[in-house]
């Protein structure tokens, strides 16, 4: 158990940390599935956006590699324009 008052806050602010990147990381995987699940084209090319966009900031954040983000986006781009 940590000892020291520096120590014991870095505890409290990464736990907060985690949870809010669990929360990001849940809610855009979320969209993801939407969007892979999605009908119309119509459906489609009006969630990507969105979608890319959740993916960019968790890229910016370090939540997910910037390769991994391009990599899913490109899947997606991919299955969006073969609708």
């Amino acid at each position: 158990m940590a000892h020291h008052q520096s120590a014991k806050k870095r505890i409290r602010q990464s736990e907060q940390r985690r949870l809010g990147n669990k929360y990001y990381t849940k809610s855009t995987r979320t969209a993801i599935k939407k969007l892979k699940n999605a009908t119309n084209k119509k459906e489609a090319n009006e969630l990507y956006p969105k979608v890319a966009s959740m993916l960019d900031k968790l890229a910016k954040k370090n939540i997910i590699h910037k390769s991994k983000s391009s990599n899913i986006k490109s899947k997606l781009a991919k299955l969006v324009n073969t609708m």
